[in-house]
């Protein structure tokens, strides 16, 4: 399997399992002399951290991280830089009674249909406990950015139907499902508890944006900033679709309404292209918004196949969040985050001067 590193010059290879003895990552090309906050990366792996609500799993983990190389007395030294988590609280035992039956909306039957075998555990590298390394390096590629004058910023924008009214980012970290708008943030926690009650799920919609982008990131061709960031988005699990700055919704415009007039001084009147043109960033808001489906391990009888193709009934056992939207936030941040800082890299070979 050749999937698990992702991006260029700042390249990121995750490994480990939901219900092994750890997960981690490797970052490559992480600039010498960077000074890296451990204070700044414990914040980012809080927000992703499983058990911080009511709305999320009660599964306990601290999300410890070891970094094993590449930082020195807290600046990066050129090396590759590793962190290690060591899971503490899996319970296994919770899925030996399904190890031989397909759940529903998981990737159990893909992945035993292209590799033979699959880890039973939790989902092993397809279970969503894979992105606390995703959020690792993306605090590593935060700090980078941050160097540069760019800061990402995710929130749920919208949770089973209800949809923020306003867009608020002082809210986003002051309420559990981390909604721009405190009235909404109601509504949708409300949504999220009595799914969880009636044994089901629900989804939603992340908005995320990088500000102080400078003009000029991302290639022409098949590397374009919205096409790679796209990939990053849809490499995480349970994201079914992404649109940039206006969206699906411009396939309803007119050219002369869909069209950012330019000002002077390289500004636009509007952002409907969310920050790119060409596949390359116009220094305007980098913007795009995600689609997350419902969580797919539900406590209620659902129909499925066992691995001899026979008709069975499944139900989920273990500790699952009813929403995947509010834990999920930081993981599109760090995912972001990653892209753009491989292409700020990128981007000091595009030209001599």
């Amino acid at each position: 399997m050749s999937s698990n590193t992702f991006g260029s010059l700042f390249r990121v290879t995750t490994f480990g399992e939901s219900h092994g003895a750890a997960l981690g990552c490797v970052i490559d090309g992480v600039p010498a002399g960077l000074p890296i906050d451990f204070d700044a990366l414990e914040r980012e792996l809080a927000r992703r951290r499983p058990g911080q609500s009511d709305v999320t799993t009660p599964r306990k983990e601290a999300d410890a991280p070891e970094i094993l190389s590449g930082v020195l007395d807290g600046i990066a030294t050129g090396a590759p830089v590793a962190i290690l988590f060591r899971n503490t609280n899996q319970h296994s035992a919770d899925y030996d009674s399904i190890k031989d039956l397909f759940r529903p909306g998981h990737a159990d039957f893909a992945w035993e249909s292209k590799f033979g075998f699959r880890d039973a555990r939790g989902g092993g590298r397809t279970s969503g406990r894979e992105t606390v390394a995703r959020v690792a390096a993306g605090a590593i590629a935060k700090m980078l950015l941050a160097r540069q004058g760019v800061a990402v910023r995710a929130c749920a924008f919208e949770i089973a139907g209800i949809r923020a009214g306003t867009v608020d980012w002082d809210q986003v970290e002051r309420n559990a499902v981390r909604a721009p708008d405190a009235e909404a943030a109601v509504r949708m926690a409300d949504a999220v508890n009595a799914a969880r009650a009636d044994h089901d799920s629900v989804g939603g919609i992340i908005l995320c944006e990088a500000l102080g982008l400078p003009a000029g990131l991302g290639e022409p061709v098949f590397d374009k900033l919205d096409a790679l960031t796209a990939h990053a988005i849809l490499s995480i699990g349970g994201v079914k679709g992404i649109e940039f700055g206006a969206g699906f919704e411009a396939a309803a415009m007119r050219g002369s309404t869909h069209n950012d007039p330019i000002l002077p001084g390289g500004k636009f009147a509007s952002n409907n292209a969310g920050g790119v043109l060409g596949g390359i960033s116009n220094g305007d808001v980098f913007t795009f918004r995600c689609a997350v489906k419902p969580t797919a391990s539900l406590a209620r009888p659902q129909k499925t196949v066992d691995r001899a193709g026979q008709p069975a009934e499944i139900t989920t056992p273990g500790r699952h969040d009813p929403c995947l939207v509010p834990r999920m936030v930081p993981v599109v941040e760090a995912m972001t985050a990653i892209v753009l800082a491989d292409l700020l890299l990128l981007s000091k070979n595009s030209r001599l001067a």
